[in-house]
């Protein structure tokens, strides 16, 4: 990780904890990263360096998250040895159907080197698929994804020097997630052709994380097997199978050879299965007859809504992953390639901007994190464990879990609204009464709710997580009769108070809200894209949003800096501003764009009544779609735009990733404000009236379990087109 230059504090001098250098725990060195005092999440592993995770060896397999003892310390590299580089993922293909993912280069041939390969569990399966047609690699001449969970590659070559310069055989390769290689040979050619065909197979049975590190394995010796090869290690076995058989199998050299016989126009196919030894064919979560997700569809004016809609739809099917104690209970992994585990923080977020496609995956997600959540004695009672985050150069690691923990009540309160069944919430009601319980006892007599570290800093995201979590769950708690609402309210009135008076910085501009509060009460004042978590303030009864912690003022400027070139890169919003010390483009946390803080900014900011600068965030992330394929990664570089240039990829991010096409749903509702209280049988729109993509359509939405359909004209109207029977229109 670089070191950033450090902030100014607002006395002039440096904070004593800013910069660089992440908050001192007890027995921690100054400039080392202190270990995480709340419980990580096992399963969220993210193997990309980073100042708590470098050095670490997470499971991406695909298991029950089970709750740690204690917090593991993690590691650094050794002085003067720099940190791997990680393998890029910006131009590769990645196909995904958890757990089942393939990673290929452009060129199509998978080569054995960087991410190249087949994997299942997190387990690389095949790292090498090498195709030579009469003695020659074939020509890439195309690459593309045919969906979520497969590439086409097509090559060509010619069968003699002698047929002159036009290519006379075509090789197509079909590439699945879930394990299969379609190679198809057409012969284009006027006369009969035999072609001698070799693949030569190899892997190392690597771990993901494994790769990531850059801890070079080598192959593994194969041996024939059925019809095809097979590698194995005292940890893990794997095969390779052929239809038709090859003719020669030569498992010294990992190779498998066939002549192929084609008329004159004719086609001829081989296909090769990769499979766990003792596995059958992979059954992923996100299969369309059991997904959790509405097969939602977008048309109207803008021709990009409806690419990008079914897009998001099918990398969010991809990323499902099951329980796998429990079959029915379905969650997202976070993304690939490099999360492909359960990350609470990211699970809990996908899931509520999902709920208009219906509430299995909501209920799947809590079930599941309720059986994760720790339980007392102990301060730690009640909270969600999760892994701890890079915050960027101005501020130390935050816990994702304290986020995952006030998300819970959050989603159980607004599942119910979309139309979770009673019995349902019931059953998950005492795990989010723990959280709640967890937030008042960890406040105490305090107004803040400050970081599980010694002496931390309260985070103004932390304080709008934790506002919109008692509001919310102080609703939920009402809603059936149980007490504790009283309390949580007058909590967040005094939070509230406090707020507006200790977290806005003054300044010529009219003020901002500061990032943190350190522990002795001064602000950071950098301005980063955490400030739109103020504008998400969570859905009450009757299609009513919660109060914020900013008032009217102070929200109408936060829109106005949210819409200014120093936040929006014309692409997005920055994490960072961009005339911020430390700001870089490409930084994680300190200016890339992240889709998902975009998203919530659009949300925010249409539902605050803020359309122009809603309007303008949502056309840049739709154009920067259109160069992504429609398929947006977790974040990408947050350089301005001007004319003629193109997003920049960022070579680390997760593509898919469950919080970027989960955005994708926010987004597009956002524009119908659909707002459902199923328990009160009504649903209550509120459109963004200057129909910033003209007229839209949105169909096979789920409200209270039925399909639901909407369109917004271009005077921005909206009428709902099909709803349950017995839904009425909210006013």
């Amino acid at each position: 990780m670089h070191q950033q230059p450090t902030p100014p504090s607002t006395a002039g001098e440096r904070p004593p904890w800013s910069g660089h250098e992440p908050f001192p725990t007890a027995g921690a060195r100054p400039g080392t990263p202190a270990a995480a005092t709340d419980p990580p999440s096992p399963s969220s592993a993210d193997p990309r360096p980073s100042p708590v995770t470098r050095g670490s060896r997470p499971s991406l397999t695909n298991t029950r998250p089970r709750r740690p003892a204690t917090a593991p310390t993690p590691r650094t590299p050794p002085a003067g040895r720099p940190a791997p580089e990680l393998p890029p993922t910006h131009t590769a293909l990645i196909c995904v159907a958890l757990p089942g993912l393939v990673v290929s280069g452009e060129l199509g041939q998978l080569t054995g080197q960087g991410l190249d390969g087949f994997y299942r569990g997190g387990r690389r399966l095949l790292s090498r698929c090498q195709i030579r047609v009469a003695g020659r690699e074939p020509l890439p001449v195309q690459a593309r994804m045919s969906g979520a969970d497969s590439a086409r590659f097509v090559g060509t070559l010619r069968s003699s020097p002698a047929v002159g310069p036009d290519p006379d055989v075509v090789v197509e390769r079909t590439r699945h997630a879930h394990g299969t290689e379609r190679i198809t040979l057409r012969n284009a050619a006027l006369r009969p052709l035999r072609l001698p065909v070799e693949v030569a197979l190899g892997t190392d049975l690597a771990e993901l994380a494994t790769i990531a590190a850059g801890t070079a394995t080598p192959e593994l010796l194969a041996t024939v097997h059925d019809s095809g090869l097979r590698w194995a290690t005292a940890e893990a076995a794997a095969c390779v199978t052929a239809d038709p058989p090859p003719a020669d199998a030569l498992a010294s050299a990992g190779l498998l050879r066939w002549e192929l016989d084609l008329p004159p126009a004719g086609t001829v196919t081989v296909e090769l299965r990769v499979r766990p030894e003792g596995t059958g064919p992979l059954r992923p979560a996100g299969h369309a007859a059991t997904s959790p997700l509405a097969p939602a569809r977008a048309a109207g004016d803008d021709p990009r809504v409806a690419p990008l809609l079914h897009s998001a739809v099918a990398d969010l099917r991809a990323l499902l992953l099951r329980d796998p104690a429990h079959p029915s209970d379905t969650y997202l992994a976070a993304g690939a390639p490099w999360r492909c585990g359960l990350a609470p923080a990211e699970a809990l977020a996908a899931a509520r901007m999902t709920l208009p496609l219906g509430t299995r995956l909501a209920a799947g997600t809590l079930r599941a994190l309720a059986r994760t959540q720790l339980r007392g004695p102990g301060p730690q009672a009640g909270m969600i464990p999760g892994p701890r985050r890079d915050a960027g150069p101005h501020l130390p690691p935050s816990c994702s879990g304290t986020e995952a923990t006030l998300l819970f009540p959050v989603l159980l309160a607004e599942a119910r609204r979309w139309g979770l069944p009673d019995q349902q919430t019931e059953e998950l009601l005492p795990a989010a009464e723990r959280c709640l319980t967890w937030l008042r006892t960890t406040v105490g007599d305090s107004t803040y709710l400050t970081d599980p570290h010694p002496a931390g800093p309260a985070r103004c995201e932390t304080q709008a997580h934790a506002h919109r979590a008692a509001l919310i769950g102080a609703d939920l708690l009402d809603a059936y009769g149980r007490p504790g609402a009283t309390e949580l309210h007058q909590w967040a009135q005094s939070l509230r108070t406090a707020f507006q008076a200790d977290f806005w910085v003054e300044d010529p501009g009219g003020g901002r809200p500061a990032a943190a509060l350190a522990p002795d009460g001064r602000p950071v004042p950098h301005l980063a894209a955490t400030a739109v978590h103020l504008l998400d303030t969570g859905l009450l009864g009757g299609g009513r949003p919660a109060t914020g912690l900013l008032d009217k003022v102070h929200t109408e400027h936060l829109a106005r800096l949210l819409g200014t070139p120093a936040m929006d890169a014309g692409w997005g919003l920055r994490g960072l501003g961009a005339k911020e010390a430390g700001h870089n483009p490409f930084g994680h946390r300190t200016g890339a764009v992240r889709v998902h803080e975009t998203a919530l900014a659009v949300a925010g900011l249409a539902a605050a009544g803020y359309e122009k600068e809603a309007a303008g965030l949502l056309k840049g992330l739709l154009e920067a779609a259109e160069h992504f394929g429609h398929r947006l990664p977790e974040m990408f570089a947050g350089a301005q735009r001007s004319a003629g240039t193109a997003p920049l990829p960022h070579p680390a991010a997760c593509r898919p990733a469950a919080t970027a096409a989960a955005s994708v749903i926010l987004l597009l509702t956002a524009l119908a404000g659909i707002r459902p209280d199923v328990p009160a049988r009504t649903v209550t729109l509120r459109p963004m009236r200057s129909a910033p993509l003209g007229e839209l359509g949105l169909s096979g939405l789920r409200v209270a379990g039925a399909p639901f359909a909407v369109r917004i004209n271009r005077l921005g109207l909206a009428m709902v087109e099909e709803a349950a029977d017995g839904l009425q229109l909210g006013t």
